[in-house]
């Protein structure tokens, strides 16, 4: 329901504590009217300290000069929305307000206000135990052209889905491109969704112009509300952190950043995870993932797995370096145990990142559709991420953007020819496409004596891949297990040509973006026979994921003379 926090007019009489009340909004006006109950245990906080409220709803908080005050939604309950079908779950405090930034940031609050109601309406939805919740990551549109790319892909497929009204969306920072005035347009894509939609911020949405990390937030605080915060749907607990500290301004607007969690949010964690049962599942979501199948990424990662030792059911999600990947509990690579800060010998915890709604940040000519190609350096496609819960556990899929659920592969041949032409348009784009392109290559064809010679491959990309995941190829009557190409024992990753997926990297090694998909967490391939036949040869590829979900699509390809 559309609403909004309810703050009390006039200064509290103790400046150094906030009060309030979580609060029955029987009639969705978002006002504490006097026939309305508060609800008890009910967490709120300012970002550090977590509080539970009593028997009448009321809540006490120390006062921290810049801070924001949130309430975590409860299963059963639900918080307002504006009218972009955002959630409403937090109230700023500065009394100062921010420095002069280019895109405003928060104006000043002044004193403490007489009291921040929090309106909660009870809701079925909320309360369910099965739930669906889409993960949006990266929209990231610089301009009002990506935002109309945007408008048509995923954000498109999400306004005809109708399974997450409980759960809702969560976006994963990078939600525009450095333009922080694109932030309207970008809560107007996602107006249409049949679900809240709640958001996190990634290195592209800071204010750039801000002296440090304290400030660069607070244009997305005034447009989305707080960085970091959680809530709960079903049986399920959800945490979405900020592990972008920014760096500040060094003169030319952007100072870079670090990928790390703040010792302050650190300390919020703890004491938000302490109301939580261990056995609970939990969703710790952030704009960088904590891992990916290259590095580790979050540079304090061992911080966050001490915290998370004692809950076995926690997952991480993460958007921000545009890849689709499933790593599992019990994955191993070199080059996690090699990290300098964070060496991890084996991965604790799922981690999912979620792949990204802009894909290679639209690059690429136009499909059939109108919107870039974009394909990922992974050798995925654009799409969105879906978390599903259920009481025995939970799975998660992903659906590339305005395609059928059961699309979840993408079929091509590596062959030494191929590799030869793959290495010279990597010259190409290394010398920023100066001179003629490289010319076309059918990624879809090979020839006899490419075949003879051996190290021919049919390679192919499955989306809902991961260790746990088996590729099966029917081809000419036999059918043959494929062979993971990143199988995570420990080596490090396998980057040559011969493990990419040709489809996504011929189209990118002639177009824009200059990517060529060599290594990635979901490829499989398999050995073409050396004396595979002229003509046409059909391979059916199956697919089983972790959960024992099973895709089957079949591709077609030739061997020339």
């Amino acid at each position: 329901y559309e609403g909004s926090i309810q703050v009390v007019d006039g200064a509290a009489d103790n400046q150094q504590v906030i009060t309030g009340q979580v609060f029955d909004d029987v009639n969705k006006n978002s006002v504490l009217d006097d026939d309305e109950s508060g609800i008890e245990g009910v967490n709120v906080t300012n970002g550090i300290d977590v509080v539970s409220t009593d028997t009448e709803g009321r809540y006490e908080l120390p006062v921290r000069g810049n801070m924001s005050v949130s309430v975590t939604q409860p299963a059963g309950w639900q918080t307002p929305v504006d009218e972009h079908n955002f959630a409403q779950f937090s109230y700023e405090h500065y009394p100062e307000g921010s420095p002069d930034l280019t895109f405003g940031g928060l104006d000043p609050t002044g004193d403490v206000p007489t009291a921040v109601n929090f309106p909660l309406a009870a809701s079925d939805a909320t309360a369910a135990a099965e739930q669906s919740c889409p993960m949006a990551a990266d929209t990231q549109t610089y301009d009002k052209e990506e935002v109309g790319y945007a408008s048509k892909g995923a954000r498109a497929d999400l306004a005809q889905r109708t399974d997450y009204a409980g759960c809702g969306i969560l976006l994963l920072g990078d939600n525009v491109g450095d333009d922080l005035s694109l932030n309207p347009d970008l809560k107007q894509l996602y107006a249409d969704a049949n679900g809240p939609v709640r958001a996190l911020p990634g290195n592209h949405d800071l204010d750039f112009d801000a002296a440090d990390d304290v400030n660069s937030t607070d244009t997305y605080r005034r447009d989305f509300g707080a960085p970091y915060y959680s809530y709960d749907v079903g049986e399920t607990h959800f945490v979405a952190l900020d592990n972008i500290i920014y760096n500040g301004d060094d003169g030319s607007g952007n100072g870079g950043y670090l990928e790390k969690i703040d010792e302050k949010q650190l300390e919020w964690l703890r004491n938000d995870l302490a109301t939580v049962d261990n056995d609970q599942q939990i969703v710790i979501a952030a704009h960088a993932p904590i891992v990916n199948y290259v590095d580790v990424v979050t540079d304090n990662a061992n911080e966050l797995y001490e915290i998370l030792a004692d809950y076995p059911n926690a997952v991480t999600v993460g958007g921000h370096t545009h890849t689709l990947e499933h790593l599992i509990a019990g994955d191993q690579r070199a080059e996690w145990a090699e990290h300098a800060e964070s060496p991890i010998s084996e991965l604790t915890h799922d981690q999912i990142v979620a792949g990204a709604v802009s894909g290679d940040w639209y690059s690429g000519e136009l499909n059939d559709n109108g919107v870039p190609h974009a394909y990922m350096k992974d050798a995925s496609e654009p799409g969105i991420l879906t978390f599903q819960f259920r009481p025995d556990g939970r799975s998660e899929y992903y659906t590339v953007r305005n395609e059928d659920q059961d699309h979840q592969f993408l079929t091509g041949v590596n062959s030494p020819s191929w590799r030869e032409w793959a290495a010279d348009a990597q010259q190409w784009q290394e010398n920023d496409q100066v001179g003629d392109a490289p010319e076309e290559i059918n990624p879809l064809e090979v020839a006899r004596a490419d075949l003879a010679g051996g190290g021919t491959f049919l390679s192919t990309t499955f989306f809902g891949g991961s260790t746990e995941s088996t590729v099966e190829v029917e081809l000419d009557g036999t059918t043959q297990p494929a062979e993971h190409t990143q199988p995570a024992e420990g080596e490090a990753l396998n980057d040559d040509l011969e493990y990419a997926e040709t489809i996504t990297a011929t189209h990118n090694l002639v177009s824009e973006s200059g990517s060529a998909p060599a290594g990635s967490p979901h490829v499989w391939r398999l050995s073409l026979p050396a004396d595979l036949a002229a003509g046409e040869h059909t391979a059916t590829i199956t697919g089983t994921d972790r959960y024992g979900v099973v895709t089957t699509q079949s591709v077609t390809f030739t061997v020339s003379d």
